[in-house]
């Protein structure tokens, strides 16, 4: 069973069995296919279904000669078109399997983004026809979860609001510079986080962490593509699962100005969602690379 199944509504999905006949299901009533030829005798195909508002299953596998299909994976997806990031993005397949990780060096974060990636076919297309890369690329980026917590908000002036926004103006200026090799830049930022560092360093001694932090997004255990995250929330809609009636929440969050969304199970989600409140867990990063003119 994959572990954020539950995420998009399938938490009673506990058995092989089931699965077997989800997996069977969305094959034959997938909503959206993708095929590529892989060599003279096979054809790679993708078969996505949703089951709720861009929430769904897809199943990845191969055709034979003889028209026979064989499943060789399944994930759970969370789609979206919102645009995430429009840094260069490359792309690396996984070593077990037919499938990719995309790898996004956005200054916003502070840490590369590695996701992975739900539109291989498109990917697979331009690589078979040597047009790699492509330039003008964006990313959507999406993510599922399995335990999360609704937080209330750090408040903040008006004042305070539009310092932080053109603090952060001015920092991802430096960063840009720092990356092109400006010593000044890489002299300032390390000025700045020292300063940053001794200032937390007096104030959690008597202030509760996340009174000190707004929002963050940082590697979680082993897995490259999985990330913990605390960020605010832009926008909440809640959907359900058309097979099993599970409650999902879809929320838009904002974390460090990077902007994706996040698909939990009602279940799995402590707290009352809302724009402005903050949502802290951790998530399966997902990425959808928009090639230009598609």
């Amino acid at each position: 069973m994959h572990k954020f199944l539950r995420a998009v509504g399938f938490s009673e999905y506990t058995e092989k069995k089931m699965i077997r006949q989800l997996i069977r299901d969305t094959v034959l009533g997938a909503t959206e296919r993708a095929y590529i030829s892989k060599d003279d005798q096979s054809l790679l195909a993708e078969f996505d279904r949703d089951f709720a508002g861009g929430v769904g299953i897809a199943v990845c596998g191969e055709f034979d000669e003889e028209d026979n299909f064989s499943y060789d994976y399944y994930y759970p997806y969370l789609k979206t078109r919102a645009v995430s990031t429009a840094e260069d993005v490359s792309v690396e397949r996984h070593a077990f399997r037919e499938s990719y990780a995309g790898i996004c060096e956005d200054p916003k974060v502070g840490v590369s983004l590695i996701f992975y990636l739900q539109n291989m076919i498109p990917y697979l297309k331009y690589q078979n026809a040597d047009r790699l890369p492509v330039s003008g690329t964006t990313v959507s980026l999406s993510a599922l979860s399995c335990q999360g917590t609704i937080m209330m908000p750090i408040r903040k002036s008006e004042w305070q609001k539009k310092k932080i926004q053109k603090d952060t103006v001015v920092r991802n200026r430096l960063i840009q510079a720092a990356r092109c090799g400006d010593e000044d830049a890489i002299e300032s930022l390390t000025l700045e986080d020292m300063d940053t560092y001794t200032a937390i360093s007096r104030r959690i001694q008597k202030t509760d962490v996340f009174s000190l932090v707004d929002t963050y997004f940082m590697p979680y255990g082993v897995e490259c593509d999985q990330y913990s995250v605390l960020g605010e929330i832009l926008d909440c809609r809640e959907e359900k699962n058309a097979l099993t009636g599970e409650r999902l929440f879809l929320l838009s969050l904002s974390c460090n100005d990077l902007e994706f969304q996040v698909c939990i199970n009602a279940m799995d989600l402590v707290g009352e969602p809302m724009a402005g409140r903050r949502f802290r867990g951790s998530v399966w990063l997902q990425g959808f690379i928009n090639y230009p003119g598609e």
